[in-house]
Formats: C-alpha cells, structure tokens, sequence
C-alpha cells in the first residue's frame, strides 16, 4: 500500500458552506506553483469520480501508468458513501475523501497526479486536483472538460492548439485543442506543478482520443457501472 502523506483534507472545517469557502480560500494559499515532480517522470495517475445508488456511494477510480509507454500499471476503485450534496465550486468537499481512498489503494505514490476537474481554474483558486495535491503533498495538475471560471479567446483548430485562460488579470490555466473538431480541454496546475509544465505535459498523454490517457482511463473505470453513470456537474 501506498504510504500515507495525506494530512487532514479539511482542517478546521465547521461542515458549513461559508466555512467550507474560508477553508479554500486558505488552502489556495498553500498551493505551489513550482514544479516539485521528479524529472523525467516516472508514473503518472489519473483520478476521477462518478457515483452509484442515485448518489448515495461515491465512486472513486485511479488508473496509474508508465509516464514513458502510457501503459496502465495497477488500477482500484474506492466506494465510500456520499458525505456532501452537489454544491456549485465545492467539488472537493464532496468527492475528495474518495479520491484519498483510491490514492491508499497504489502499491506506491505516483510522481505526478492528474485528476479530472480543475485545479488553480477555480473561483478561490482551489479546485478539486489544487485541493487534492494540497491534502497528499502531490504533485497535480487537472484536466477538466469545461469553464468553470475565466475568459479565453478560441485556440486553434489542431491538436495541441492551447491559448491562456486569464481570471481578474492572471493566467490561471490553458484551454487546450486535444482533438481537432472536439471542444478544448481546460488543463490547470493544482499543485508543485508551473503554468507552463501542465501545458507541455498534457499534449504527450494524448492518443487520439479527447481525453489524456490518464483521466481518459480512470473515466472508464468510474463509469463501469451499468455501462453509464449520471453525468457529474462541473463544479471543480
């Protein structure tokens, strides 16, 4: 198993809404913006949520790869019951404590995490990949497949096509073309990883598909449930 570096995901929280937003913003102030990841990379790990029973379980799925081949090396998923209501910018609070039972699960630590949501692209500047990294002391980065927060002009029509996403005068991630003819991608750093490592690094886990083969195959493993899952609002 792997060894637990997980510190509380939500200190000091008092379990309300307007506290659970004091704690992010406290939380984004943690996040590093500098590459803390060992290079090259040696495994990656893609994370993402879906939920069974009408949203009573939360279901939590790690796919970890070879950083170099992209082949997939172990794979879990972790059901826990759902502790917290959808609730627009507090994704986090709703599916982390999943996320962190599907991380205990590795055999080893990845070098770098890749959830699928958001991670500095957040109104407070901590969505569910800044919080997650945060919480374990890894390096993150997310991949979320809509805006939540910023303004973009349109990248490109090819793959790797990418232009900043810009929040009250910063850069807080890229939108970034991953298929011709296919929505962009917005790819953020969440934690010990620059602005411009997430852009290099998503455009080489591409394989044809959308998706980056990391949070491509941990969306499979968390829909394979009846073949589909309700869809999951972007909440980041």
């Amino acid at each position: 198993m792997a060894p637990s570096t997980t510190t509380d995901p939500f200190p000091g929280w008092d379990g309300t809404l307007a506290g659970a937003r004091r704690l992010q913003a406290g939380l984004a102030a943690r996040v590093s913006l500098e590459d803390g990841f060992h290079a090259p990379l040696r495994t990656v790990a893609g994370f993402d949520v879906g939920f069974e029973e009408h949203g009573a379980v939360t279901r939590a799925a790690v796919v970890m790869l070879d950083a170099r081949t992209l082949q997939p090396l172990e794979s879990h998923v972790a059901r826990i019951p759902t502790r917290m209501p959808y609730v627009p910018g507090l994704l986090s609070f709703r599916e982390l404590p999943a996320l962190l039972e599907a991380l205990a699960m590795l055999q080893h630590p990845p070098d770098l995490a890749v959830i699928d949501g958001h991670g500095i692209a957040h109104p407070r500047g901590l969505g569910i990949a800044a919080h997650f990294g945060v919480a374990t002391g890894l390096p993150s980065l997310g991949v979320g497949k809509s805006v939540l927060v910023g303004q973009h002009l349109e990248p490109g029509p090819e793959r790797g096509d990418r232009c900043p996403l810009l929040h009250q005068g910063r850069q807080i991630g890229w939108v970034l073309r991953s298929k011709p003819r296919c929505r962009p991608l917005i790819v953020s750093p969440g934690h010990r990883v620059c602005l411009d490592s997430a852009a290099a690094l998503v455009p080489g886990w591409l394989a044809g598909y959308r998706l980056p083969e990391p949070t491509r195959l941990a969306d499979r493993l968390a829909s394979r449930r009846d073949h589909r899952r309700p869809a999951r609002p972007p909440g980041g």
